[in-house]
């Protein structure tokens, strides 16, 4: 399998089936969370909702607990009862602990510990995982730290490095590469620059936890309309052309192709 949702995923506690449908509406695929998003409590009524929930397995991600916790297990018979084949493993640390997944599953691993973070490379070998994802807060959590951002609200390094291991990792095994929420909801301008920088860097998806938050990033993951005529213009000349070509004043070779390519689609 491969990574074929995207830009925009939503989160939605698993435990608000009454938000299931609008959720989906909204953002490219949601993401029904049993894990963070759910209070101990609920997480038994949580797991019945993802049993029932009406909606197309297509476009539909379950986050379950991490491998080892006490509550995977019951996460796993619950996903196992429903219509949905698409799992967001929260914490993954060791790749051996998503072999419990038969062929049917497509496994995104979140990287969100130190330990997840550096096992990222062993992690998108497994051949259930289509697509990392990373987390700052818990990773920060793991190391003892209190916060991922500065005060002006950039990431500290250690979360930029977290995210573009991740990253590097996914996109060296042919593997789909998510990136972290931003949890201001209201700042809109930090999310529309963080999410143009991940497309830019190669990322094919954002998560985020509000349905306003989807269409910055719908926008942010949509090339521009002279982006795209300069991608299929090249691409057009490339099929006249042999080897490195001049296009508009610009060297042009396959990596420059790879790049229109990409734009063409997106914007598709």
């Amino acid at each position: 399998m491969t990574f074929a949702l995207g830009p925009g995923l939503l989160f939605c506690p698993a435990d608000r089936p009454e938000r299931f449908a609008k959720a989906a509406e909204r953002a490219d695929a949601v993401i029904l969370d049993l894990e963070d998003a759910v209070l101990p409590a609920a997480k038994a009524s949580a797991r019945e909702n993802v049993r029932t929930a009406a909606l197309d397995p297509a476009r539909v991600i379950v986050r379950v607990n991490a491998p080892g916790s006490a509550e995977f297990a019951a996460d796993l018979a619950a996903v196992a009862a429903s219509p949905f084949r698409t799992i967001m493993v929260a914490k993954t640390e060791d790749p051996s602990a998503l072999d419990v997944f038969d062929t049917d599953y497509a496994v995104i691993a979140l990287c969100e510990t130190a330990r997840g973070v550096q096992a990222a490379e062993s992690i998108a070998e497994h051949e259930r995982v289509v697509a990392l994802m990373w987390g700052a807060e818990d990773l920060v959590a793991s190391l003892g730290g209190t916060s991922s951002r500065r005060p002006d609200g950039t990431y500290r390094d250690i979360a930029r490095y977290a995210r573009t291991r991740v990253l590097l990792s996914a996109g060296a095994h042919g593997k789909g590469a998510i990136d972290a929420v931003h949890v201001d909801i209201d700042d809109v301008d930090g999310l529309e620059e963080e999410a143009s920088d991940a497309v830019a860097s190669g990322f094919r998806a954002t998560a985020c936890i509000h349905p306003s938050q989807v269409p910055v990033i719908r926008a942010a993951y949509r090339p521009d309309p002279a982006s795209v005529e300069w991608a299929r213009g090249v691409l057009a000349a490339a099929e006249e052309e042999r080897g490195v070509f001049r296009f508009e004043g610009r060297m042009v070779d396959e990596p420059v192709l790879r790049h229109a390519r990409s734009i063409v689609a997106r914007a598709n």
